[in-house]
């Protein structure tokens, strides 16, 4: 594990979450990939260059740590089963067809696949593509990796894996999650966080989407503890949850679910960290107040920080450095200042093939992100001066 402060910088902590908007040409490649109009060393060049661009750009940022945006996954959900949204590589152990992760608020969905047969494995871990990336940056980077409440939804919601229950699947979970997190850690990640999107939606009981309505919150946190069980109170004070109402085609899947749903739940977790959306909340009074009452100082050894959402991916608008400082600012009203960090409400961009359309095209998209992320760093410092944090 990679040493790093993360007060050093900014004084109160700041990261991103993970995923940055994939430049036109590399969505293009992607498409044709899957068409098999090009191979996937083709496609390859068109992540590396787009990973390198992430890179510099994000350091002229002044960001304290950084990610390589997700460029070489189809999406921050299945690049542990598949090379592309289309399915081009899929574990042999799934099949297509499986249950709708989200259906969001455009009317559009994001089908996961399902498991088919055993035994479960990962294709691929998140730390192929942090090795890949690291010796190219300067600056320390995080990793995201996804939850194994997510990947628990390969398995059929009613019908039994014949020869393979859903307890030995959900356990080889919670084995894969654990070494999908090691192995960022063993390439030189400074911070891990688990994406944990589904919690809110989890809440929700939307009718189209069968799985929203089974009482499912419970047994996902169960599942991450289990994980977080397998790591030392020093290792967990680096791991994160991210939870966020969805972020695809700059639209949600769980915005109006109230967030109290979810967030007493959430820090039953035995996480070190928490990123949590909350620029685009509108009433964002009441959550500070729930994250101060919820947060712990002492989970399973570790105190908790709060990082909390002050830029809205989904909105073209660049905040100001004032509008972040003063979001913190009013933040430390509720929650100890101690245990307040920033983030981005969500990755910018957490799918392959995102058109990004209240923007105008993924590449402006690219552009507003990291104007975006330059004020969020620059607020958060002014916050801290504010605050008398370092």
């Amino acid at each position: 594990m990679t040493t790093y402060d993360p007060r050093t910088a900014t004084g109160i902590p700041t990261e991103p979450v993970g995923s940055m908007p994939r430049p036109e040409k590399l969505q293009q490649a992607y498409a044709a990939y899957d068409e098999g109009r090009i191979d996937k060393a083709a496609l390859e060049a068109e992540q590396e260059a787009a990973v390198d661009d992430v890179l510099a750009r994000y350091e002229a940022t002044d960001a304290p740590i950084i990610s390589d945006g997700e460029q070489r996954w189809s999406s921050f959900a299945t690049y542990p089963i598949t090379d592309t949204l289309a399915g081009t590589g899929l574990a042999p152990s799934l099949g297509p067809g499986g249950q709708f992760f989200a259906i969001f608020a455009d009317g559009h969905g994001r089908q996961l696949p399902k498991l088919v047969r055993g035994p479960f494995e990962y294709v691929n871990y998140a730390a192929n593509s942090l090795r890949k990336s690291i010796g190219k940056a300067t600056r320390p980077m995080k990793q995201a990796v996804i939850a194994p409440s997510m990947l628990a939804l390969l398995y059929p919601l009613r019908d039994p894996v014949e020869g393979y229950s859903r307890e030995d699947f959900e356990a080889k979970l919670i084995d894969e999650c654990e070494k999908d997190i090691r192995l960022a850690f063993d390439a030189g990640a400074a911070r891990v966080s688990i994406d944990f999107t589904e919690g809110r939606l989890a809440t929700r009981e939307d009718p189209r989407n069968p799985w929203t309505g089974a009482g499912l919150l419970p047994h996902f946190i169960e599942l991450i503890n289990g994980v977080m069980a397998r790591f030392t109170a020093e290792e967990r004070a680096s791991i994160g949850i991210h939870t966020c109402p969805g972020g695809d085609r700059d639209s949600v899947h769980s915005a109006d679910v109230p967030y109290n749903n979810l967030l007493p739940e959430m820090f039953k977790i035995n996480a070190g960290y928490f990123l949590i959306q909350l620029a685009s909340e509108r009433d964002k009074d009441p959550v500070y107040e729930s994250i101060g009452r919820h947060l712990r100082t002492d989970a399973d050894g570790v105190t908790q920080m709060a990082y909390l959402g002050v830029i809205n991916p989904g909105n073209p608008r660049v905040e100001s450095a004032a509008e972040v400082a003063d979001r913190l600012v009013r933040a430390a009203d509720f929650i100890d200042r101690q245990q307040i960090g920033s983030t981005d409400d969500c990755g910018f961009s957490p799918f392959s093939i995102d058109e990004k359309p209240n923007h105008g095209s993924p590449d402006f998209a690219r552009e507003v992100a990291f104007q975006k992320i330059t004020n969020r760093v620059a607020g958060t410092r002014m916050a801290a001066e504010r605050l008398g944090v370092s």
